[in-house]
């Protein structure tokens, strides 16, 4: 897993997501709302939250200093293998093996485009530093 100051997050069995303490080791919570493999955890650029995306075929988006489910985005039709946080953290965009990369209102939660033109699985996408542009990398070899 990654971590966001002192605190980190890992994942083993099945939807489930733990967040630790990096100094102390000490687990902190557990996120469990998925129920399917989780592919993806990435910690807002703020710190505040973390989202997740699983082969529930939903992104959820949890707080990172509670561990409470803010929010679950539908949309996918087939796995979700990762998703990234816009730098200024107020949107989302999540990859899929459903061909499609998905941008969100990481604030309502709102389905904003989906962007086609991959011919296979798509299993990585990120932001480009400004936040005007998305990469993504698919199975296509593209």
């Amino acid at each position: 897993g990654e971590g966001s100051g002192s605190r980190i997050y890992s994942w083993e069995n099945p939807g489930e997501i733990l967040v630790w303490d990096a100094a102390t080791g000490v687990k902190l919570f557990e996120l469990k709302g998925h129920f399917k493999r989780v592919n993806s955890v990435v910690w807002s650029p703020d710190g505040t939250k973390l989202a997740s995306a699983s082969d529930d075929e939903t992104v959820k988006i949890w707080n990172a200093v509670t561990g409470e489910l803010i929010s679950t985005l539908k949309g996918h039709v087939w796995e979700v293998t990762c998703v990234s946080w816009s730098p200024e953290g107020t949107k989302l965009a999540s990859a899929s093996f459903d061909r499609t990369v998905k941008i969100w209102n990481a604030l309502t939660g709102e389905l904003i485009s989906t962007l086609k033109g991959h011919s296979n699985w798509v299993n990585s996408v990120d932001w480009s530093p400004e936040g005007s542009q998305l990469a993504s990398a698919s199975y296509d070899k593209t």
